[in-house]
C-alpha cells in the first residue's frame, strides 16, 4: 500500500546509489504535531528498484491544507511513522524497472493517490501508484495537477448536468479549488457566483478572479444583502453550490440555489457545521451532498480509463491556456519550515511549492 511504502525511509541501498547524498534528502516527521515543529530535513536510503518499479527525481511539490492536517494528525488518513510529507507533486522518470510498460525515461508523472511523500528529492515508487502527465505544461501546473483541478472537475462534472448559460456559486473562489472551478466552468460558458472574505485587498482580488473568467464576485456579507435580487436578474439562479468553508457561508449558499439542486461540501476551513435550514430542505428541496478526491480516485482505481481521461482534458486545458495554476510562491526544499509557516497562514495569497 501506497501509505506504507512512502514510510520506508531506512532500506538497503541499490540502483540510484551514485547520487550524491545532498541529492537524497526528504522532509520527515516521526510524530504528529505543529508541522513548523515536527517535519525534519533528513537524507534518505533508496531501496532497491524492482520489477514493476520505477525511480523518480521529484522536480516540485506543493503544500496543501490536507498536508498539513496529515501532520498535525488530524487527517482522514494517516500513513505510518515515520513518513515523508506532502501528496502532490510532479516527478520525472530516471529508470524504469524490467517489467514496466506504461512509463518510460524521461516522462513526467504525478501520484495516483495520497499518501505517496512527494516532498523528497528522489524516491522509488511503484508503477501503478503513479500517471503519466505531459512534459511541455508549465512546471507548476503540472505539479499541482493531481488534487484541486480534479476536485473541481469532478464536482462539476458529477452532481448537476451543467449547460452553457447555468450557474454555480462557490465560496473560498480565491483558493485552489476555486480557481480551478471558474477556469473550467468559464470554459464550459457557464456562469460563477465567487464569495470570498471581506479583506483589504477585495478588489485586486475580484479583478484577478474575473481575469481568470469569474462571472460575478462578491463579498460573504453580501450573501445576506438586498443587491443578491439584482445580481439574479442578469445571472440565473445556480444549480450547484460548491462549499469549501462550513459555518453560515454554507447556509448563505443554500439559501440562494435553485429548488431541488444540490450543495456540495469539499471542505471547512472555517472548522464549523454546515446548518441546513429546514425550508431550504421543506420548500426548495435541496440536495446536501460531499466530495473527498482521495475516496474518488480509491473509488475508479479499477478504472483506467476515468482517471486518465480526465488527466487528458485537465492537460488539453492547461495546454489551452485555458487552467492556469493558482498563484504560486516557489521555495527551495531547503528553506522548507519558512514553507510550512507561511502556508498556515490566513489569507493566504499564494500556494506555497516546494521545489527540488
Amino acid at each position: 500500500m501506497a501509505l506504507v511504502r512512502a514510510a520506508c525511509l531506512h532500506t538497503k541501498v541499490a540502483r540510484g546509489a551514485g547520487l550524491p547524498a545532498k541529492a537524497r534528502a526528504g522532509l520527515v516527521y516521526r510524530k504528529h504535531g505543529d508541522p513548523a515543529q515536527v517535519v525534519q530535513l533528513e537524507d534518505m536510503v533508496l531501496p532497491s528498484i524492482g520489477s514493476k518499479d520505477v525511480l523518480v527525481e521529484i522536480l516540485a511539490a506543493p503544500i496543501n491544507p490536507s498536508d498539513i492536517n496529515m501532520i498535525q494528525g488530524t487527517y482522514a488518513i494517516l500513513p505510518d511513522l515515520p513518513a515523508v510529507g506532502g501528496n502532490e507533486g510532479v516527478a520525472k522518470v530516471v529508470e524504469v524497472g524490467s517489467q514496466v510498460q506504461s512509463l518510460k525515461t524521461g516522462d513526467w508523472v504525478i501520484p495516483r493517490d495520497a499518501g505517496l511523500g512527494m516532498w523528497r528529492t528522489v524516491a522509488v515508487f511503484s508503477e501503478k501508484d503513479l500517471i503519466s502527465v505531459p512534459n511541455d505544461i508549465p512546471l507548476l501546473s503540472a505539479a499541482s495537477l493531481g488534487v484541486n483541478p480534479c476536485t473541481a472537475f469532478r464536482m462539476l462534472n458529477d452532481f448537476e448536468d451543467l449547460k452553457p448559460g447555468d450557474s454555480v456559486i462557490q465560496n473560498a473562489a480565491n483558493s485552489g479549488v476555486g480557481q480551478a472551478v471558474i477556469q473550467i466552468a468559464a470554459s464550459r460558458g457557464i456562469n460563477t457566483i465567487n464569495v470570498v472574505r471581506d479583506r483589504p485587498e477585495f478588489t485586486q482580488l475580484s479583478d484577478r478572479l474575473k481575469a481568470m473568467g469569474a462571472s460575478h464576485v462578491i463579498k460573504e456579507t453580501t450573501l445576506r444583502q438586498p443587491e443578491m435580487k439584482e445580481l439574479f436578474k442578469t445571472c440565473p439562479r445556480p444549480k450547484l453550490a460548491l462549499n469549501g468553508v462550513g459555518g453560515k457561508s454554507a447556509t448563505e449558499l443554500l439559501r440562494h440555489l435553485e429548488i431541488g439542486r444540490t450543495m456540495v461540501t469539499y471542505g471547512g476551513m472555517a472548522k464549523q457545521p454546515v446548518t441546513v435550514p429546514v425550508s431550504s430542505l421543506i420548500f426548495k428541496d435541496v440536495k446536501v451532498r460531499g466530495f473527498w478526491v482521495t475516496q474518488w480516485k480509491r473509488d475508479h482505481a479499477h478504472n483506467e480509463g476515468a482517471f486518465r481521461g480526465m488527466v487528458d482534458e485537465l492537460c488539453t486545458l492547461i495546454r489551452q491556456a485555458k487552467l492556469t495554476a493558482p498563484a504560486c510562491s516557489e521555495v527551495n526544499l531547503r528553506d522548507y519550515r519558512q514553507a510550512l509557516e507561511a502556508a498556515m497562514q490566513p489569507f493566504i495569497s499564494a500556494k506555497q511549492v516546494l521545489v527540488m
